[in-house]
């Protein structure tokens, strides 16, 4: 079933990014996905991030791989480009695409199957190369599009509309991606849009693999009584680890910070992610402190949510290849492929 395609019209009154453009040009085609999914809650959410980060619409590259979640890049900015691969390989096909064009502003949807189960090891090694990329995780714990099978994130214990409990161990994305060194871990939950909506923004500044963890419940699978995704569920158990805000550097800080205390995180490009410290001492810069509270938590059955952690002091994968700063597909030709005499010089080093 296609998209419906939305109408053009913006009222006159809407707010103007510094680019002059509105929220709507950073809309895509009407949703196909159930009424009330949150996933689309997430669209909504990268639509606002995008608007406000004034990032030029023909300047970002949306990648996505198969299942529910990634049909979400068809519902956000339409001028954008756009690749939708085979299931669970988005983060490589996102990774040779960030090595030949570093001028574009990447992001990529996937989802818990697509990233925890086919797409696993993908997902690893994208940690390891740290491409600049915001990487999204709609996290509902079943299979929407096939009907509602349990994935990899799925709690022990979790109940399906039919059927036995899960019983099955499941996979963190956010110990994961602490465990493999990942530079930017944040999670949060598709109804909080004033904590998402700042994580994104955070998460498209960050220079390296910004990942970010929604749960999202499947309104169709995963929204009844003894699931552990459902919005219930999730509201019931979430604790806010941070308050967020970011505030680009070059604009007046008007953000209203917690009472309770604050930590800035300085991110590559100067800007500035703002939070408060809940718990008490909490910091964003200690990667094993980060994954024993989120261990901690999950033994609780708490779902927190926030940036856990953030790191600006390790290489991204084009300063790990030593590539140029000129985008590879703007070199020419003549430069990228200087013939046999100088491929028999270079292997010459290696004899």
């Amino acid at each position: 079933m296609p998209s419906i395609v939305k109408p053009s019209a913006a009222h006159p009154s809407l707010v103007r990014n510094k680019l002059g453009l509105t929220i709507r040009d950073y809309e895509g085609s009407m949703s196909t996905l159930c009424a009330g999914c949150g996933h689309d809650s997430i669209t909504a959410a990268i639509i606002r991030a995008f608007h406000e980060s004034s990032t030029p619409p023909e300047m970002i590259a949306k990648m996505s791989g198969i299942g529910c979640s990634s049909k979400t890049p068809t519902y956000f900015v339409n001028g954008a480009h756009g690749f939708n691969s085979a299931h669970g390989r988005m983060p490589a096909i996102a990774t040779g695409a960030i090595a030949a064009n570093r001028s574009l502003t990447f992001i990529g949807v996937s989802g818990d199957g697509d990233s925890l189960s086919i797409g696993l090891g993908h997902l690893a090694h994208a940690i390891r190369r740290n491409p600049k990329m915001l990487y999204v995780i709609e996290n509902n714990g079943v299979y929407g599009l096939t009907k509602g099978q349990f994935s990899a994130s799925a709690d022990i214990g979790s109940k399906p509309k039919k059927g036995d409990p899960n019983r099955m161990q499941p996979i963190d994305p956010m110990l994961l991606a602490l465990t493999l060194g990942a530079t930017f871990v944040a999670r949060s939950f598709s109804g909080d849009k004033e904590q998402l909506v700042p994580i994104l923004k955070a998460g498209l500044a960050h220079k390296g693999l910004a990942i970010v963890d929604v749960i999202s419940p499947c309104v169709t699978f995963n929204d009844h009584e003894g699931s552990t995704k459902s919005y219930v569920s999730s509201r019931k158990n979430i604790t806010r680890v941070t308050e967020m805000d970011f505030v680009p550097p070059e604009q007046e800080i008007l953000a209203q910070i917690s009472p309770q205390g604050k930590t800035a995180v300085t991110m590559h490009d100067g800007s500035v992610v703002y939070f408060t410290s809940l718990p008490e001492g909490y910091d964003p810069s200690n990667r094993l402190a980060a994954y024993s509270y989120l261990s901690e938590q999950q033994g609780k059955g708490e779902i927190p949510t926030g940036l856990f952690y953030v790191s600006t002091d390790q290489p991204e994968l084009h300063e790990l290849n030593a590539t140029p700063d000129e985008a590879l597909v703007n070199v020419p030709y003549s430069k990228l492929t200087p013939g046999a005499a100088a491929l028999d010089k270079l292997m010459e080093g290696y004899r």
